[in-house]
C-alpha cells in the first residue's frame, strides 16, 4: 500500500497514535506503563515538546502534543527506539516494538483541541475498561484533576484555561465536559488505513441528494460565502447521513475542522 503525505499542522499541535507492531501489546504490566511515561518525560525534557494529554492502552498510545525543537516524527522515533531497547531486553526479544508508521492528525483550533482531549481521556471508557475517565490510572485526566507524580509531564494550563482562568472552576468544568463523550471519530486502532476508505456509492448518493435538496452541487458547498447557510447544510448532513465528519470533509473538499465546528 502506498504511503500518504502527513497533514502538516500550522499550529504544530498533533493528535498522535502509536501502535504495537502486528497489534502486539505495548504494555504487559504496570512496570511497562511506568517506563513509557518515564520515556515520554525524558524525551520531553530533551526535545522540549509540549504534552497536553495522553492515554496508555494495552496495544496503542494516544498523545496530544506540540512539536518542540524537533519535528514530531523525530521525537516519536526517539521515543520508540528508547522504549524498544527496554522492552526487548526485558522480554528477551528483538526487532521493532512500535509499528513503523505512527498515525497523526493536525489540531488547528481550540474547538478541535478540546474534542481530541475529550476523546483521548475517554478512550478507556469507549473501550469498556472503566465507566468514567477518572477511574483509569494510565491517562492524563487524573493529572488535570489532582496533579500527582507525573504532573510535570503534562502542560495542564492550556486546556484548563479554555474553561476558566480560575483553576478550581476550570477543573470542575473539565470534569463535566469529559462526562460527555465526543461523537466525532478520531484516529484509533479501529481505523485500518492512513488514507480514509472509499465511501460507499449509497452514502455518496445520500450526501449528493441532500445537497441538491438545498439547491447546490457537491462541488459548490466549499465555496458558499454565507457561513450560516453553509453550516446549516453541514449540520444537516452530519445529523442525517451515516458517515463520519472526516469522510464528509473529504467528499466535500472542506477542512475537517470546519465540519466539526458547524
Amino acid at each position: 500500500m502506498p504511503r500518504y503525505a502527513r497533514e502538516k499542522s500550522e499550529s504544530k499541535v498533533y493528535h498522535v497514535m502509536l501502535r504495537g507492531i502486528a497489534r502486539m501489546p505495548l504494555c504487559r504490566d504496570d512496570e511497562d506503563r511506568i517506563r513509557i511515561l518515564e520515556t515520554l518525560a525524558k524525551m520531553k525534557q530533551e526535545q522540549q515538546y509540549e504534552l497536553f494529554a495522553y492515554c496508555l492502552m494495552d496495544n496503542h498510545i494516544h498523545l496530544l502534543l506540540k512539536e518542540g525543537e524537533e519535528t514530531v516524527q523525530k521525537s516519536l522515533k526517539r521515543i520508540g527506539v528508547s522504549y524498544a531497547y527496554y522492552f526487548n531486553k526485558k522480554y528477551s526479544r528483538v526487532g521493532h516494538v512500535f509499528q513503523d508508521r505512527f498515525r497523526s492528525e493536525a489540531v488547528e483550533d481550540d474547538i478541535y483541541f478540546l474534542a481530541v482531549a475529550n476523546y483521548i481521556h475517554n478512550n478507556p471508557v469507549k473501550a469498556g475498561i472503566v465507566e468514567k475517565a477518572i477511574d483509569y490510572p494510565w491517562s492524563s485526566f487524573r493529572e488535570y484533576i489532582k496533579p500527582g507524580i507525573y504532573s510535570e509531564l503534562v502542560n495542564r494550563q492550556l486546556l484548563l484555561d479554555m474553561f476558566s482562568h480560575n483553576e478550581e472552576k476550570a477543573i470542575k468544568e473539565l470534569i463535566e465536559f469529559t462526562k460527555q463523550m465526543t461523537p466525532e471519530v478520531f484516529i484509533d486502532v479501529d481505523n485500518k488505513n492512513e488514507k480514509p476508505q472509499e465511501m460507499s456509492g449509497n452514502t455518496i448518493g445520500l450526501i449528493d441528494q441532500a445537497v441538491k435538496n438545498k439547491g447546490y452541487e457537491l462541488s459548490e458547498i466549499k465555496d458558499i460565502k454565507d457561513k450560516a447557510k453553509r453550516n446549516e447544510i453541514l449540520r444537516e448532513l452530519k445529523g442525517n447521513i451515516p458517515t463520519s465528519g472526516r469522510e464528509l470533509a473529504r467528499i466535500l473538499g472542506i477542512s475537517k475542522d470546519i465540519i466539526f465546528r458547524a
